[in-house]
C-alpha cells in the first residue's frame, strides 16, 4: 500500500510545472499550465450553457460582458479573454470556472446596484485570478488517486472514510481562505475600474438578509464553505482602509 500511494505522488509531482503567483510574488506548482486551464474552462462553460437555462438578451448580456471585462482589465491575469453570461435562476449565486467564464444568476442582478455588480464580477475574477478553481480541482483529482490506492492497498474501509473527512474539512477551511481572498482581490479591482469600493459592504448586508430569511444562518461557523456575511464585512472594512490610505490592498494577509 505504502509503494502505491508513493507512486501515485510521484506521478502527480512529476507532472507539475512552476508557475509564478503575481499576487503572492511567490512560485506555485500546478498540473495544468494556463493553456490547458483555459481549454478545461472552455469546456465546462459548454456544458454549463447547455445544461442550464441562459438569459440571451443582449440589452441585458452584453453590459455585463463590457463591464466585466472593464474589471478584468485591472487584474493580474488580464491577459485571460474573461466571459460572462447570466444564467435564468432567482437563487442569489455566481461562481467563476477556470480560465476566465463567470456566471451570474438573474436572481442576484436583480437585487443589486452598479457598483454591488461591479465588486460582485471583481469577486469572481479574483478567484481566476488565484486560480481558486484549479486548485479543487487539482486537488480533488490527487485526492482521488490516493482514495483509489488506499481502496486497493487495504481492506480497511475506515482508512478511506477517515480520508474523506479529513478532505471534507480541508476543502471547507480552504474555501473560506479563498473566498476572503477573492473579496480582497475584487474590491482591489472594482477600485482600480473606477467602481464604489463601498459597495461591498451593501453586497454582505444583502447576502446577510437572504442567509437570515432562508435560516442558512443556523449552520454552525466551522462548518460552512463560505465565511459569515459578518466576517466578510469585517474584512473589507478593514481593505477599504487600506485602499484610502495607498490605493492598494497587502494581499500577504489573506
Amino acid at each position: 500500500m505504502r509503494l502505491m500511494i508513493l507512486a501515485i505522488l510521484v506521478v502527480l509531482i512529476s507532472g507539475c510545472i512552476s508557475v509564478h503567483n503575481p499576487i503572492s510574488g511567490k512560485t506555485e506548482y500546478y498540473m495544468f499550465d494556463d493553456k490547458a486551464e483555459i481549454a478545461w474552462g472552455d469546456d465546462a462553460a459548454k456544458q454549463i450553457k447547455a445544461q442550464k437555462k441562459m438569459v440571451t438578451d443582449p440589452t441585458l448580456t452584453e453590459p455585463l460582458q463590457k463591464m466585466g471585462e472593464e474589471i478584468a482589465a485591472k487584474s493580474h491575469r488580464n491577459y485571460l479573454q474573461y466571459h460572462f453570461y447570466i444564467i435564468d435562476d432567482a437563487a442569489i449565486n455566481a461562481c467563476a470556472l477556470p480560465g476566465g467564464h463567470i456566471f451570474v444568476n438573474s436572481g442576484l442582478l436583480e437585487k443589486l446596484d452598479e457598483d454591488q455588480v461591479a465588486f460582485v464580477l471583481a469577486h469572481e475574477i479574483g478567484h481566476v485570478n488565484a486560480r481558486h478553481g484549479l486548485k479543487r480541482i487539482e486537488a480533488q483529482m490527487g485526492f482521488n488517486l490516493l482514495a483509489l490506492g488506499l481502496a486497493i492497498g487495504t481492506k480497511n474501509q475506515g482508512a478511506v472514510d477517515l480520508a474523506n473527512q479529513v478532505y471534507d474539512l480541508l476543502s471547507k477551511g480552504y474555501s473560506r481562505e479563498d473566498e476572503f481572498l477573492a473579496d480582497s482581490l475584487g474590491l482591489q479591482y472594482a477600485h482600480n475600474a473606477g467602481y464604489d469600493k463601498t459597495a461591498s459592504l451593501d453586497v454582505f448586508d444583502i447576502f446577510h438578509r437572504e442567509e437570515k430569511s432562508s435560516g442558512a444562518q443556523m449552520v454552525p461557523v466551522y462548518l460552512r464553505t463560505h465565511p459569515t456575511p459578518a466576517d466578510r464585512m469585517n474584512n473589507a472594512k478593514a481593505k477599504i482602509e487600506e485602499l484610502k490610505v495607498d490605493g492598494q490592498i497587502d494581499f500577504s494577509k489573506d
